[in-house]
């Protein structure tokens, strides 16, 4: 398995560097198009959603990781707890974004607080709309099939934005224009709570391997590369915490 890793990122590391060379072209005009990679991560979650079986390799069959993850305790053990950090108040307005079934696990009823979603799996998407209304609709707002830096929102309408378990799919530079758009929609003393791959957890290369056989690469991007792009875009970490494989942020924009 030790080679196959080595393999692995090699060929990721390359794969990589030329999709790094490609958005710099990009950085001084025009955005990048992330439909590609948006397509992918989407897919792998439908698939999940829907229990369709995944076509793997034995030697990935074999990671403990992998049978963690097929008896569904490994979500369990590496979800981020964002409301640890940033609990959302009665009456504050909230946008979860790439939300995925999570209304149907956090207890946000109980918080009275009232919530957005936003994905990219139609499953998830309309899973949500389907159940959410059913369980408060005064609360639960909807879930609209939008990606991350598409936020079709008034400027200043959330008190919150929260947004766990999918930065590690897209590049830094998409993430760039995801706290621009986010720091628009959000309140002057609103917060945005994310969290990030931390590529030196023991789990972090072995979920990158099983997460890019499933379908969506994984860019095992440095803690400090992250901070730096968040300061660049206006924003303070005023909390953090760290997780099994994500370390969690509550950031504050500079107006």
């Amino acid at each position: 398995m030790q080679s196959s890793k080595l393999i692995f990122f090699d060929m990721a590391q390359k794969r990589n560097r030329s999709q790094q060379q490609d958005l710099s072209a990009f950085l001084g005009g025009s955005s990048p198009d992330w439909q590609t990679q948006l397509d992918a991560v989407a897919l792998r979650f439908n698939r999940e959603y829907r229990r369709e079986p995944f076509d793997l390799p034995d030697e990935i069959k074999e990671m403990p990781l992998y049978q963690e993850w097929q008896s569904g305790l490994l979500t369990s053990r590496i979800t981020s707890p964002f409301w640890e950090v940033a609990k959302p108040k009665k009456q504050q307005k909230c946008l979860d974004l790439g939300c995925g079934v999570s209304f149907l696990i956090y207890p946000w009823i109980e918080w009275e607080a009232v919530f957005y979603g936003q994905d990219i799996s139609v499953v998830a998407r309309d899973s949500l709309n389907a159940r959410g209304s059913q369980l408060n609709s005064k609360l639960f707002k909807g879930v609209q099939l939008v990606a991350a830096h598409e936020l079709k929102y008034e400027s200043s309408q959330f008190d919150l934005v929260i947004a766990t378990g999918f930065s590690c799919y897209y590049p830094i530079a998409y993430w760039q224009e995801v706290m621009a758009a986010v720091k628009r929609v959000l309140k002057p003393d609103g917060f945005f709570v994310f969290d990030l791959l931390d590529p030196e957890t023991e789990l972090a290369e072995n979920w990158a391997i099983l997460e890019t056989y499933l379908g969506a690469e994984v860019f095992l991007e440095s803690l400090s590369d992250w901070k730096k792009a968040i300061q660049s875009s206006g924003g303070q970490i005023v909390k953090q915490q760290p997780g099994t494989l994500f370390q969690l942020y509550k950031v504050r924009f500079n107006p």
